[in-house]
């Protein structure tokens, strides 16, 4: 529980974009032990307070920041995150930094190795010391064993599921000496919901021995259930500081987008499909921590097909192995003509198209402009917006038709933004989860696969996103395949929700159906059943 001693106050922080606002006189304090959940919108500005706070090079490189911050009862003006880790300030960020080719216990130990000397260090230097990898395997189990999980010291990331990467984040940042204030941007977007609750319980604990945190999430339950305080952001102002008695995660929403929000909104209604879009059969995918053994399914013309399943039993292999991203086995038929595995071309020529859920790692060109990120796919697979001179002896660049498609994708999925030649970096996380979004639909697919399409979204945008598939199933009569971890999403607006368990399709439902049967087939209770064609 908090004491009443301040740790963090923030005095009217501002912050300008290439002239737009998007933090505006932001105060709030914040004591040793407390817990604060910050929420609001995509876009409303609270991971780039985030970034003042830990000194991110972003901020100083676009002319700094207006306000006051204290920390630990001085004037903080990190110049660096460095300088930030090193008054006791940890930061968990939405996308890892983890390295893949390290252990588990090597990336927690990161720049703080213990090293052991010997006599060629006296000869050439520090450099040729040896790493005492009994001590960092030690002090990796203790970081990894107080957020109440088990990770081997010794596991390369690569190797990991997503969840244990998420761990191992959060306990490199626990294990730095001295640390004072952790703050997690939206640490259980990854996770289970049973690793979620591991993780909450952890984070109390964490207060309880003095550590300050701020907890970002979208997940407006969890922080009900664990903020002592909630702060919302709306269009970069504070709308409400309010300590978290009897707050109901309803008002938070309503908070957050400025209106009412309906708790019934979005229930699926059932329609009859015929006809066969997609066929899988016996399909596996070696890919690292969510490797697929042997699954069959069959999709529908028109339907929205889901797909859920714990972390790391191999709903995500599965749109990765059939788009030639990772190598797949197995037989896989569009619309009765088979499909060449391992070549993302004969995938995209066939019309297919794939929203990943890494966005930053596979989806977005994040140094280019918006327009051309939307552009780009369609123009490699279908020559759209090229303009043709000299009867056809070169092309290039419709940039007219790249503006006005970007503008429509703009205004359709509410991308806050300062227009189509604003770097796709630059944006929030869910607003890069749109654009992504945006790329596919301008390859205009006969079926698209999206993988964890409302990852790290907020309340209103989430509502924004599912809409928009609809419609673009509706319209364009699109059989969309979809890939998430929150099953009331795939229950809201999939036709069927297969369940994945153990690399293995564990049972197909309509989306009515009780939860406890959802929750039977991903807890592998259930004998493992052959879906139906």
């Amino acid at each position: 529980m908090a004491n009443t001693t301040s740790l963090l106050r923030l005095e009217n922080v501002s912050k300008e974009f290439y002239g737009t606002t998007v933090l505006s006189q932001v105060t709030f304090t914040l004591n040793k032990g407390e817990i604060l959940g910050l929420v609001g919108e995509n876009g409303a500005g609270k991971t780039t307070l985030m970034h003042i706070l830990f000194g991110m090079p972003g901020i100083t490189d676009t002319g700094g920041y207006g306000g006051q911050i204290y920390f630990n009862g001085t004037v903080a003006a990190f110049k660096s995150p460095f300088d930030a880790l090193d008054a006791g300030i940890g930061m968990v960020h939405q996308e890892f930094s983890l390295i893949p080719g390290f252990t588990a216990a090597e990336n927690i130990m990161l720049n703080r190795e213990p090293c052991r000397s010997n006599p060629a260090v006296e000869i050439f230097g520090e450099r040729l010391a040896t790493l005492k990898r009994d001590v960092m395997a030690e002090r990796s189990d203790r970081a990894i064993g107080k957020l109440g999980v088990k990770i081997e010291a010794d596991t390369v990331v690569s190797e990991m599921p997503v969840g244990h990467k998420q761990f191992t984040e959060i306990a490199r940042e626990i294990d730095r000496d001295q640390v004072k204030l952790l703050v997690l941007d939206e640490p259980t977007a990854v996770l289970t919901e049973t690793e979620a609750d591991i993780l909450l319980k952890a984070l109390k604990t964490l207060s309880h021995e003095g550590i300050a945190i701020i907890f970002i999430s979208h997940r407006l339950h969890e922080v009900t259930e664990i903020a002592d305080r909630v702060v919302v952001l709306r269009d970069g102002n504070i709308i409400k500081d309010v300590p978290n008695k009897q707050v109901r995660v309803m008002d938070i929403a309503s908070w957050m987008v400025g209106r009412e929000m309906d708790e019934s909104a979005g229930a699926y209604v059932s329609r009859r499909l015929t006809g066969e879009a997609l066929k899988v059969e016996h399909l596996w995918v070696d890919m690292p921590g969510e490797t697929v053994r042997d699954v069959s399914f069959s999709v529908k013309r028109g339907e929205i097909f889901g797909i859920g399943g714990l972390a790391g039993q191999g709903k995500l292999g599965i749109p990765n192995g059939i788009m030639g991203l990772y190598a797949a086995g197995g037989s896989v038929s569009f619309g009765g003509v088979p499909l060449a595995l391992n070549n993302p071309k004969a995938a995209l020529d066939a019309q297919m198209a794939f929203v990943s859920e890494d966005r930053r790692g596979v989806g977005l060109l994040l140094d280019e402009s918006l327009d051309w990120n939307i552009a780009f796919g369609a123009m490699q697979t279908k020559g759209a917006y090229l303009k043709p001179y000299f009867g056809g002896i070169f092309t290039l660049r419709d940039e007219k038709a790249m503006r006005k498609a970007a503008e429509e994708y703009i205004k359709k999925l509410e991308i806050k933004c300062t227009g189509p030649k604003q770097a796709a970096k630059e944006l929030s996380g869910g607003n890069q989860q749109k654009i992504c979004l945006s790329k596919a639909f301008a390859l205009e697919p006969k079926l698209l696969f999206v993988s964890e399409p409302t990852r790290g979204i907020d309340i209103g945008a989430k509502k924004i996103v599912l809409d928009t598939l609809i419609s673009y199933n509706r319209d364009k009569e699109t059989a969309i395949v979809m890939v998430s971890s929150e099953l009331e999403e795939l229950r809201s607006i999939c036709d069927r929700i297969a369940i994945v368990d153990e690399g293995r399709i564990a049972g197909i439902l309509p989306p009515g159906a009780a939860a406890a049967e959802f929750g039977m087939l991903m807890s592998g209770e259930k004998e493992k059943e052959q879906p139906k064609q």
